[in-house]
């Protein structure tokens, strides 16, 4: 049962296998959709085409690597697949599970060995979910250092979009800036104004682009339900922090610079 667990019932054992034995092991989402969530199924019978199937347990619902697992399973012992469904005598591949301590590659050769054999020749090929576990974690890794480096570059941009839009507020704001000096504001006050509002032009949109984000998971969940969208609420929080830091550094400029305005030069511009 590749590792499944059981929350009702039992699974096969070696006398369901020589015996050909109609007995079926189902899901949890199969139950569910027969029989109900709160029912239970072991005793039951299904139909499977045209092979009728007494339930003997139930398997946990598993999460797939795309965050769901809405398929409904259902297992039988590989005999009575074979003989009572498929009509055939032979198995046209072998699924092989390894201890943690051994070797894979010591593992694959022992295999290969073996089957050549048995075979008389080498009329067999070996798949290896290692190496595709590798490949997969290559290309994730690569995936993922090019969407940081978008992530980089976007931040960079809307940092300096951010700076821009701060300096033509203190120009604009010139006199504004001479009149509060005049009242008693210190330099620090000045910058203080100032980064605070780069800080807070970033996490306004900070805010827009995480809402987005969720708005749009969810659209994906509604149109596509063999996927579910998992949030990460460090990735949120880490969102709003880049925002932060983003404002302080590239409002630190502008907020230096009206900081050190001289207050009878800033009064006597329009």
């Amino acid at each position: 049962m590749r590792g499944y667990k059981l929350a009702q019932g039992m699974s096969f054992n070696l006398n369901s296998v020589n015996s050909l034995s109609q007995d079926a092991v189902i899901d949890e989402n199969t139950r569910n959709k027969l029989f109900g969530e709160q029912s239970n199924p072991v005793g039951q019978v299904i139909l499977l085409g045209n092979l009728p199937a007494r339930i003997i347990g139930v398997v946990e619902k598993q999460q797939s690597g795309f965050g769901s697992n809405e398929s409904l399973n259902v297992w039988l012992p590989y005999t009575t697949v074979m003989n009572r469904m498929l009509g055939q005598s032979y198995l046209k591949s072998i699924t092989v599970r390894i201890n943690d301590n051994v070797d894979l590659n010591v593992a694959e050769q022992g295999v290969t060995k073996l089957l050549t054999q048995r075979h008389g020749k080498q009329d067999f090929f070996i798949l290896n979910t290692d190496s595709i576990r590798q490949t997969i974690e290559k290309t994730t890794a690569t995936m993922t250092l090019l969407v940081s480096m978008i992530a980089v570059i976007s931040l960079i941009v809307g940092g300096i979009g951010v700076m821009n839009i701060m300096l033509v507020s203190v120009t604009e704001r010139t006199r504004e800036i001479g009149v509060r000096m005049a009242v008693g504001a210190r330099s620090s006050d000045i910058m203080q104004q100032f980064l605070i509002e780069a800080v807070l032009v970033c996490l306004l949109g900070g805010t827009l682009g995480v809402g987005l984000a969720l708005a749009i998971g969810s659209l994906f969940d509604q149109l596509v339900s063999s996927f579910s969208m998992i949030y990460s609420v460090t990735s949120i929080v880490a969102a709003f922090a880049c925002s932060t830091l983003i404002g302080v550094i590239f409002g630190f400029f502008p907020a230096r610079r009206a900081a050190r305005m001289d207050p009878i030069n800033a009064l006597e511009r329009e």
